[in-house]
């Protein structure tokens, strides 16, 4: 890969990257602060980083692999495997990231460690905290670029790209358990008891299955395939309502292949007296005056139909 290519692919991930050079170092102060003080919590926000590395990782891979051209296996190409990836991630955040840390926490208050110095812990977690909030601050950043006018929860609910709004709602699931670990160590030092250090270690372990939860419905539903935006319907409805050899548009029926690719099939309703050949032509010049106007479409398909005998869709406001 040339320098310029490099420099290009780190901007484009830039907050992968930022996440994972984050959750490294933060990963190893926390379990380093555990080994010392013996905290539960300290324990489970160390997984919890880890966790959040191995995913920026298995993002990162995701985004190499999408990026395969197509072949006689594959005509549409490799860009799912991302989402296939974002799911992964999504029950490893469960499974390892929530399921240690409400193990953890089970155990410490069953059976509670002494108390020790706490000083290193804050240490830790307020170097943690600064990190994660960076990160935090990069992808809420990146993702506010792309979301226009659009709400947070609509963004996030029509984002094809996966990447950003995991890393989003890994460092906000970050920064909420690093305050759960600090309030579970001043509780068990204020008040002599171990035990609230474990029952912090179990409500960050909630936190994390609630995002993994949530994760995993986002991308079960790209995995699955969903429709382009409503804005990029329109605007192929809109150009080929233009045409005036095309007497209907009987619907438009559209698949993300990739979070940049979209796949698009229309069925229409051409004049009667068109010559075959003229519509060929008309074929091709409609593909191209769509592809120029939309980039995302990788692959067209449109299919002469009757009205009469064809599922016809209401045109999109």
């Amino acid at each position: 890969m040339a320098k310029a290519e490099r420099v290009s692919h780190f901007r484009e991930n830039i907050v992968l990257y930022g996440a994972l050079l984050a959750n490294i170092g933060i990963a190893v102060a926390k379990f380093v602060a555990s080994a010392f003080t013996g905290s539960s919590s300290m324990l489970t926000e160390g997984v919890h980083s880890l966790v959040d590395s191995g995913n920026q990782v298995l993002l990162l891979y995701g985004q190499a692999k999408a990026k395969k051209p197509s072949d006689t296996i594959h005509p549409f190409g490799y860009g799912r495997e991302l989402y296939f990836w974002a799911f992964v991630v999504a029950i490893l955040i469960f499974a390892i990231g929530a399921g240690v840390s409400v193990y953890e926490g089970w155990v410490h208050v069953g059976k509670p460690e002494p108390l020790r110095d706490p000083y290193m812990n804050y240490a830790v977690l307020a170097v943690a905290f600064l990190l994660e909030g960076t990160s935090w601050t990069i992808a809420v950043r990146e993702f506010g670029r792309k979301r226009g006018s659009s709400s947070w929860w609509q963004s996030i609910r029509r984002s094809k790209d996966p990447a950003g709004f995991i890393v989003l709602f890994e460092d906000s699931a970050a920064l909420v358990g690093l305050l759960f670990a600090a309030i579970g160590v001043w509780a068990s030092h204020h008040y002599g008891n171990p035990r609230l250090d474990g029952i912090a270690s179990i409500a960050i372990g909630l936190v994390l299955g609630g995002v993994a939860i949530l994760l995993a419905r986002e991308a079960k539903g790209l995995l699955i395939g969903e429709s382009a935006d409503g804005t990029l319907i329109r605007t192929v409805w809109r150009l080929l309502d233009g045409r005036p050899e095309i007497t209907a548009v009987n619907h438009i029926r559209t698949i993300h292949t990739a979070p940049d690719a979209v796949f698009v099939a229309i069925s229409a309703d051409f004049a009667d007296d068109l010559p075959m050949g003229q519509a060929e032509s008309l074929i091709e010049e409609m593909e191209s005056a769509m592809k120029q106007a939309v980039p995302e479409l990788t692959s067209i398909y449109i299919r002469p139909e009757k009205r009469e005998n064809a599922v016809v869709q209401s045109r999109p406001t």
